[in-house]
């Protein structure tokens, strides 16, 4: 299985908070990981504001974004259809980086073929909009 994470699920690979060892346990069932290429700085922001809050020391944000960089190759990173995520914003009400985030996700199921895709969001109106739209969410 192909395993699609928005950014919120992302977090949860790297930094330990509710829901983190689920989605770490379907990371490590899946074949593949597979985020849109928003997520890379979508992840950084995450993570320097929880540094500026004072949630992470310094050193833990380095090695965070150290981990990141490092594993970043290792994602099947998509792009996406900006018209797509447009119409996906207005259809379903969503922000535009959750409408990104599935209109990645859509074209991921367009160009795997037979494999099998799951979609992981810690976003509630993003889930409901995936499952609408197709998708298998975890």
């Amino acid at each position: 299985m192909i395993l699609y994470l928005d950014t919120s699920s992302l977090v949860k690979l790297y930094v330990d908070e509710a829901h983190s060892g689920a989605v770490r346990r379907w990371a490590d069932e899946a074949e593949i990981l597979s985020t849109c290429r928003v997520a890379y700085p979508e992840m950084i922001s995450a993570l320097t504001r929880r540094f500026n809050r004072g949630d992470i020391s310094k050193r833990d944000y380095k090695l965070l974004t150290g981990r990141l960089m490092t594993d970043w190759p290792d994602f099947a990173v998509m792009d996406f259809y900006e018209l797509r995520a447009g119409r996906l914003a207005e259809r379903h009400g969503l922000r535009g980086f959750d409408a990104v985030h599935l209109s990645s996700a859509m074209l991921l199921v367009e160009k795997s073929g037979p494999l099998e895709i799951g979609f992981m969001s810690f976003d509630e109106a993003l889930n409901r909009a995936a499952s609408s739209e197709g998708l298998k969410v975890l």
